[in-house]
């Protein structure tokens, strides 16, 4: 049987590579210096650098190095770590910059127009411009003070035009910028800058998308965090709409927390009396009045109730539901316009909640009964304060009781009259 002989290798064989899986070295040096060489060239004038930029796309490799690129464009060199520029090579910057450029918003909207125009052309290098501002915001601290001035200028310019997310900004909740002061500064600037050019209500917007309204004490130093403080800080930058936002996301967070401090002491099978005492010292704490307090207390009830799916059952269920809980509304229905929110949540809340359409003139008979509402605010929702969601159905289905409640009272009236007349 024969063996198959085994083929000769030649020692010292060299594979050859084809050129083009061959990878260039990583050279940013070298190609911050072929850009300053460009810049240099257009002797500040923005319409050549857009130009130079424009064309230099099809020769260097914006794909591969453009943070460096915008490094260049923004502080006129190599970024390293701390915010100062590389000094390697014999012309390591470029004046021809954002940091060199006039603080004057004039010239800011002028330099917008070179990135807006170098993105439009190049469309994969948004990425690496928010990216890069991410970097870039960490670094904050290195630049002087002018820098930082035009920094936060173009930068509210960039979420004007939406080359990047208003997000970007969270990166400036970093201690080391929040203990002096930097971030705040910074962040007031641009949110001036803003307000100038889009106005407050899209900076507002832009505080919500980005995740920043609730987190906006986060940026003041600890030693400063104080409502008094917040509150003078914005109104001396004439931003009283971003106190009222504060204000506001604090409420807000106020509320969560009572609703899950009410969900622990029912559940925990805490007395009444105590909840009450409770709730009134929390709503005091946090300037939280009663008619919303009792909106909140009522929502919380119907979170815990695991409802019957059949809407013949889900009535008698309902009312057995909040019967224990009455006394608890009533500690909160202490004036009209408490009472009416109430009544309008729970006509809203059986609309939303389907099973619940017939329920409601049985939830109002038992507030009633309970004096959780009075006569008069069943009688002044009827005519004229319900809320339009559902209004044929509820106003219907209340008709008859209604129409009890306006006989009883003409009855007491006619009694009191023939009792004055005697």
């Amino acid at each position: 049987m024969s063996q198959k002989t085994e083929r000769p290798v030649l020692s010292g064989q060299r594979i050859k590579t084809r050129k083009r899986d061959e990878r260039e070295k990583y050279d940013p040096t070298g190609f911050r210096d072929a850009v300053i060489a460009g810049l240099e060239k257009t002797e500040g004038d923005l319409e050549q650098i857009s130009k130079f930029l424009d064309s230099a796309g099809n020769k260097l490799d914006y794909r591969r190095y453009g943070e460096v690129l915008f490094d260049i464009l923004i502080a006129g060199g190599l970024l390293v770590p701390g915010g100062s520029i590389s000094q390697d090579g014999e012309k390591p910057r470029t004046n021809y910059c954002i940091f060199d450029a006039p603080e004057s918003m004039e010239a800011m909207r002028n330099h917008e127009q070179v990135f807006v125009k170098l993105i439009r052309r190049y469309k994969y290098l948004e990425k690496m411009f928010e990216e890069e501002m991410g970097k870039v915001l960490l670094f904050v601290k290195g630049f002087t003070p002018s820098e930082r001035i035009k920094l936060a200028r173009m930068t509210a310019l960039w979420l004007v035009n939406g080359s990047v997310p208003p997000n970007v900004l969270l990166v400036l909740n970093n201690e080391h910028l929040i203990k002096d002061g930097i971030a705040l500064e910074f962040l007031l600037e641009l949110f001036q800058t803003f307000k100038q050019e889009k106005g407050i209500a899209y900076l507002i917007q832009a505080l919500k998308k980005g995740g920043l309204e609730s987190k906006l004490m986060d940026f003041f130093p600890p030693n400063k965090r104080t409502e008094e403080y917040f509150k003078q800080v914005f109104l001396d930058k004439e931003l009283n709409e971003i106190i009222k936002l504060h204000k506001a996301q604090a409420s807000q967070e106020a509320k969560r927390e009572l609703q899950q401090a009410l969900i622990d002491d029912i559940n925990d099978e805490k007395a009444h009396n105590e909840i009450t005492a409770d709730i009134k010292e929390f709503s005091q704490r946090n300037n939280i009045p009663d008619h919303e307090i009792i909106v909140i207390i009522w929502s919380t009830i119907m979170s815990l109730g695991e409802w019957n799916k059949k809407e013949e059952l889900v009535t008698d269920q309902a009312v057995r539901h909040l019967k224990p809980y009455c006394g608890l509304l009533q500690a909160f229905a202490s004036t009209d316009r408490s009472e009416l929110a109430l009544i309008v949540k729970v006509q809203e809340f059986c609309y939303e909640n389907m099973n619940f359409m017939k329920a409601f003139q049985k939830i109002i008979l038992l507030f009633y009964k309970t004096e959780v509402l009075s006569e008069e605010i069943i009688l002044r929702w009827y005519k004229e304060l319900h809320s339009n969601k559902g209004k044929m159905h509820f106003l219907e289905q209340m008709r008859k009781f209604v129409e009890w409640l306006q006989s009883a009272e003409e009855e007491s009236e006619s009694e009191d009259e023939q009792k004055n007349g005697e």
